[in-house]
């Protein structure tokens, strides 16, 4: 089970996660409390390893930007948090996530429509498209066998491995889970880790 901390926004925390474990580091472009600027993930990512995913969190950019960003920076992955169409995601020159935001059993059915390298699941929207800690009903993806499929969406240490059993994602994404009064708290990134890890999933 791979594990991604989004939300990442300076180096000490970059490292905490990947020394405990984390496969894949997630920077936050879009509007949010997280939200990090191009010099300051530049140089993050200058620091961290080659096989650790670096993926950049967008909503409603254009394609220009996307790229332009995704070269500059140092990213492997776009995570499209907007609007994106199936046409439009198929446009870009760069690996991609697609996220969409479950309700009901027609928003599962959104998730063929794309044929992106993974789509992720998460919350309907709160203030922001994505990052509220709230969770959905996991199973609406149970029985279903989607090899690629990210689980995000309010998950904490206490049930990120009941969410698992029943989704089955190939990764988990976390961040309001790991953090304490809005900021990433070391302890809880490695608690979350390890239990993903440890689990048994």
């Amino acid at each position: 089970m791979k594990v991604k901390i989004c939300g990442i926004t300076d180096l000490t925390s970059a490292q905490i996660a990947i020394d405990a474990g984390a496969d894949a580091i997630g920077f936050v472009f879009a509007e949010s409390k997280r939200q990090i600027q191009i010099d300051e993930a530049k140089k993050i990512i200058k620091s961290l390893p080659n096989s650790i995913l670096k993926i950049g969190v967008f909503v409603n950019e254009s394609k220009e930007t996307l790229e332009s960003i995704y070269e500059e920076v140092g990213l492997t992955h776009l995570q499209l948090h907007g609007d994106e169409t199936p046409e439009f995601c198929r446009s870009l020159r760069f690996p991609s996530i697609k996220a969409i935001r479950v309700e009901s059993e027609k928003d599962v059915e959104k998730l063929s429509e794309y044929d992106c390298d993974y789509v992720l699941v998460d919350s309907p929207s709160g203030k922001y498209r994505g990052g509220n800690g709230t969770t959905f009903d996991w199973e609406l993806l149970n029985s279903k066998k989607i090899n690629n499929l990210v689980l995000a969406g309010g998950l904490t240490i206490d049930n990120v491995l009941p969410a698992c059993n029943i989704v089955k994602p190939w990764m988990v994404d976390v961040s309001s889970g790991v953090e304490t009064n809005g900021k990433k708290d070391y302890e809880k990134i490695k608690m979350f880790i390890k239990k993903v890890k440890l689990g048994g999933i």
